[in-house]
């Protein structure tokens, strides 16, 4: 197993990336956190890891609360004693409208979830890997993050400080050996697409099981010393070792 004892925490692991992200770190070997909103479904996900084999610590928290954020990483702490590495998935897509029709209360509910909860759930995990002087973190984008198109409104932006995000933190912590990349999934069958895209087929879309293997990739000791680089996972291709 290529992860074998790796302390990993999952935002937005209840459904969807974060679920199927969480359950192949598990077959991997690693001990899995993972937070969502949902208690129903963060407890399903955690019972399905539990029935791999794999130590699993789950806690509804609104990643949007930098006190719920803050307990949550050191409950963490207290159940595995470290932490190996962070995938940053949560989010929240917001209105499909144009700028001019976004609500103020629609824009701040989105920039709350998706760029500061990316920034208070970081900023607490982050000592504790320069301590261990060791770890990765994954930022989990969009190709809309990548290039613009109308009516993405705030989700689109946020996207965009992710990568940016990704960037900073990258040259930061190069020195400290913690590893920062961001991974655009691409299209998936997920609850968040079909409401982006209400009237696609959802049948021709991946399952997010079929894009894990970037993230595996990166939390294993073949994804060493990879850093500030942005993956696609639709296009991603695991080098051979050596290489």
């Amino acid at each position: 197993m290529r992860l074998n004892g790796k302390k990993i925490i999952v935002t937005g692991g209840s459904r969807g990336l974060g679920r199927a992200s969480a359950i192949r770190y598990a077959q991997e070997g690693a001990q899995v956190a993972i937070r969502g909103r949902e208690s129903t479904t963060l407890q399903e996900t955690a019972v399905e890891i539990q029935a791999i084999g794999q130590t699993v610590f789950s806690q509804q928290c609104d990643i949007a609360d930098p006190v719920q954020v803050r307990s949550f990483v050191n409950k963490v702490l207290e159940a595995f004693g470290g932490i190996d590495m962070l995938v940053n998935n949560a989010g929240i897509l917001g209105p499909r409208v144009s700028v001019a029709e976004y609500t103020v209360s629609e824009w701040e509910r989105v920039v709350q979830t998706n760029i500061n909860g990316l920034f208070y759930i970081t900023q607490a995990v982050v000592p504790v890997m320069m301590i261990q002087k060791s770890g990765a973190i994954i930022n989990v984008s969009s190709s809309v993050g990548r290039t613009g198109r109308q009516k993405w409104g705030a989700y689109a932006i946020s996207k965009f400080a992710t990568e940016g995000f990704t960037q900073v933190l990258a040259e930061e912590l190069r020195s400290h050996n913690i590893t920062v990349n961001s991974v655009n999934p691409g299209s998936m069958r997920t609850d968040m697409r079909r409401e982006a895209y209400p009237n696609e087929n959802s049948n021709l879309l991946r399952d997010p099981s079929e894009v894990a293997e970037v993230f595996i990739y990166l939390a294993s000791d073949d994804g060493a010393g990879i850093t500030g680089q942005a993956f696609d996972a639709a296009n991603y291709y695991a080098p051979p070792k050596g290489m």
